[in-house]
């Protein structure tokens, strides 16, 4: 058995905690320190785990005293790519939670730091270690094309919630924050370029940065026709109506993750958007009556890992990369790609124009 890789833990949120029970729960990692500017969120994550890892409030302090083989970065967006590409820096391979970055230059330069450091860089592309999700592209793909892709991830929010959206609207608007992951599955499905994106977007509260907006709209089409929806709102105002749908149609027939209803969870729990109860697989062939010709197959989906499984699910993806040595260009390519398409649909928001996309 190779040593644990030892992994320096940066961010003590939601995203952070659940990465950090992950490397306390592998033998294939050991963590040597966390990191947050606030002792609070520290000593909380540190409880959670039962354990008592060194705490450092400084980035670099923690980087250098602790000389990590890995840097697992769960901090705001605005840091990302600096955090990153002074991991690579050190000589370490890097999980870094969407987005790559807050621009597409800067995402490219992070990729471009991994492979000068002949370094991993795995993004947290959650629903790409999801089985269901997994399963639901796969059915998208037998479909035929074009195909229209129909996503939402509407959050209604408050108390502590609503000032973490507050904050994360700091750095990007909700349909950049959580379209890459969508946007990352419709280019999954479609497997073509995207071609152009047009968006809209409302200001529904005034308790935002001046600029920012807290719904928003995009429509991306791609080079083999097919086109894709995505929709995203936060905030106390945000309606717990239609939050979740996620819905394909082709010329053979359509795929759908069905079985979630509106009140079985709250839209601002995480838990909420990856959640599935079926699968439904709808076939659009017609009997010579006109009628259908089968009915709609109904795939199991439960016994599906919860978030923190997810998680998991994700960091033994990171540790084969590492001790495999497993090319990630693909990997890299498609996160720069989904982070592309959702700045242009920022573009769109705010000057009211399509976006070609070269």
């Amino acid at each position: 058995m190779p040593a644990p890789v030892s992994v320096l833990v940066v961010g003590c949120g939601h995203m952070g905690a659940s990465h950090a029970k992950a490397y306390h729960a592998l033998d294939g990692f050991r963590i040597v320190g966390v990191v947050s500017r606030g002792a609070a969120s520290r000593r909380t994550l540190l409880d959670a785990l039962g354990a008592d890892y060194p705490q450092f409030a400084d980035f670099d302090t923690a980087l250098a005293t602790t000389r990590p083989e890995a840097v697992s970065i769960n901090t705001y967006p605005d840091t990302h790519a600096d955090y990153a590409k002074r991991s690579f820096a050190a000589g370490c391979h890097v999980f870094l939670e969407k987005p790559v970055a807050v621009t597409v230059a800067e995402a490219r330069e992070v990729v471009a730091a991994a492979r000068q450091a002949r370094r991993k860089l795995v993004v947290g592309y959650i629903l790409r270690v999801h089985p269901t999700w997994r399963r639901f592209i796969a059915t998208a793909r037998t479909l035929g094309k074009p195909l229209v892709m129909r996503m939402n991830l509407n959050q209604q929010s408050s108390g502590d919630r609503w000032r973490t959206h507050q904050a994360l609207m700091q750095s990007m608007a909700p349909i950049v924050d959580c379209g890459v992951h969508y946007v990352d599955v419709m280019c999954q499905m479609t497997r073509a370029k995207p071609v152009r994106v047009s968006a809209v977007g409302a200001r529904l509260s005034d308790d935002l940065e001046p600029g920012m907006y807290n719904y928003g709209n995009l429509q991306v089409t791609f080079a083999d026709g097919s086109v894709g929806w995505y929709e995203a709102g936060w905030g106390p105002m945000m309606s717990e109506v239609a939050y979740f749908v996620k819905d394909v149609v082709g010329p053979r027939g359509s795929v759908s993750i069905a079985g979630v209803r509106e009140g079985d969870t709250d839209s601002d729990e995480v838990e909420a958007h990856t959640k599935a109860a079926v699968l439904r697989v709808h076939h659009a062939e017609l009997k010579p009556d006109g009628s259908f010709a089968r009915r709609d197959d109904l795939l199991d989906c439960s016994g599906e890992p919860d978030h923190d499984g997810l998680c998991r699910l994700e960091q033994e993806f990171f540790l084969d990369a590492i001790l495999a040595d497993r090319d990630l260009s693909d990997h890299m390519a498609d996160a720069v790609d989904s982070l592309r398409i959702v700045l242009a649909a920022d573009e769109s928001v705010r000057t009211g124009r399509t976006v070609d996309l070269a």
